[in-house]
């Protein structure tokens, strides 16, 4: 299933993706849930037909493809990426954690926002990974049975707030300043989501380039470290963490302009695109 969130004639609503790629109201389709996180919560499926009535994606504004609730994030995940920033490339003993709040993320083809308080405002592509079951202390070994699904993750990052203290919180949490999407995509769709490229571009140049199996601390891990300190519900995200090439490190560093567009793309998962706005 691909699931889209998104907002026409100032009503909210989601549907499911059908094979031509248009997105087919829930109502449509007799699902009675009227959020994604509770349809998550239910355990059922649904399919949009081949030939079924509805919208393009590029009719409607998305909306993040599953309602916000925690937002977990790994730091530092990428050997490349902990390089560039002059620390020790191997494995630490355990992965950096940090949160972003809801109202820090928009859709793809939204704006986001550079914050006016910041003059270092930089882009992290990522993969995000969706709760499907509630984990609470899960182990490594069935962690992915709690995976619901997938989804392009921009960890948008104003440096400047972001190494003022120790604590990533503040340059992580303006508001609009990171996206999720385009869509939710559910894991039997990506079985072998390891062997997925993950590519970040600016204006169309590339600046990222990984692997998700190259992680440090696979999401099996991550999913295991974190649902230890905090329970994990349905609908929940976790942010996988970025590779090398983000502008903060590359010779002199560039940051994010008003006009710039930030690409997010990964195989099997989709493409997230949005502008830069000034805030």
């Amino acid at each position: 299933m691909r699931i889209a969130r998104f907002r026409r004639a100032g009503t909210t609503s989601w549907g499911l993706v059908a094979p031509g790629g248009l997105v087919v109201d829930r109502r449509e389709l007799g699902i009675p849930e009227p959020d994604v996180r509770s349809f998550i919560a239910s355990g059922r499926r649904a399919e949009a037909p081949a030939g079924a009535a509805g919208a393009p994606l590029d009719e409607l504004e998305l909306l993040p493809p599953v309602e916000l609730g925690k937002v977990v994030c790994a730091g530092a995940n990428f050997g490349a990426h902990r390089a560039e920033a002059g620390v020790d490339p191997d494995r630490p003993a355990y992965p950096t954690i940090f949160t972003r709040y809801p109202d820090a993320h928009v859709g793809h083809d939204v704006d986001i926002v550079r914050p006016g308080a910041s003059e270092r405002f930089d882009y992290e592509g990522e993969l995000a990974v969706i709760i499907g079951r509630p984990a609470r202390g899960v182990p490594m070994a069935t962690a992915m049975d709690h995976v619901y699904g997938y989804a392009c993750f921009d960890d948008g990052s104003a440096r400047d707030w972001q190494t003022r203290a120790s604590q990533w919180i503040p340059g992580k949490n303006f508001e609009r300043s990171g996206s999720i999407g385009p869509v939710l995509v559910t894991a039997d769709e990506v079985p072998a989501i390891g062997d997925s490229w993950l590519v970040a571009r600016v204006n169309g140049e590339e600046r990222q380039r990984a692997r998700i199996q190259d992680m440090l601390f696979p999401i099996a891990e991550l999913i295991a470290y974190i649902s230890a300190f905090t329970p994990l519900e349905p609908g929940d995200v976790i942010a996988t963490g970025t590779p090398g090439g983000v502008g903060l490190f590359m010779d002199p560093p560039v940051f994010l302009e008003p006009g710039d567009v930030v690409e997010v793309e990964i195989d099997g998962v989709g493409l997230l695109r949005n502008r830069i706005a000034r805030g």
